[in-house]
C-alpha cells in the first residue's frame, strides 16, 4: 500500500492491486487509524485524462467536497506518486492541504 498524501484527517493511499483496474484512484483512510478499511474511493483520471469523481464514500459531502478539491489542485503529484506506488518505487508522503 503505497500511502501518497495527508489531507487533514485523512490519508490517501493507492494500493499496488489496484494497478489492473481500469482507472487511477485514490483510497481515502481515517489517519489515526479508526476504520482498518478505506472510507472512500475517488476515481482520478478516464482515459488518461484528469476526471476526478467520487466512486464510493460514506463521508460527508462538506468531506468528499473538500478531498475533491486537494486531489485537483494535487493532481499532477498524486498521478505520478500512484505510477511510482504500482511500480514497487518508494512514493513520497506529502500534506496537501492548502
Amino acid at each position: 500500500m503505497g500511502q501518497l498524501a495527508f489531507l487533514r484527517m485523512f490519508i490517501l493511499v493507492a494500493i499496488s492491486i489496484d494497478a489492473n483496474d481500469n482507472r487511477r484512484h485514490v483510497h481515502v483512510f481515517y489517519r489515526n487509524g479508526r476504520h482498518q478499511r478505506s472510507v472512500a474511493k475517488i476515481w482520478i483520471e478516464k482515459n488518461g485524462e484528469k476526471c476526478i469523481e467520487i466512486a464510493y464514500s460514506e463521508l460527508s459531502s462538506k468531506d468528499n467536497d473538500l478531498l475533491v478539491e486537494a486531489i485537483d489542485r494535487n493532481w499532477d503529484f498524486l498521478n505520478d506518486q500512484i505510477t511510482k506506488s504500482f511500480n514497487g518505487e518508494k512514493t513520497i508522503v506529502k500534506n496537501i492541504e492548502k
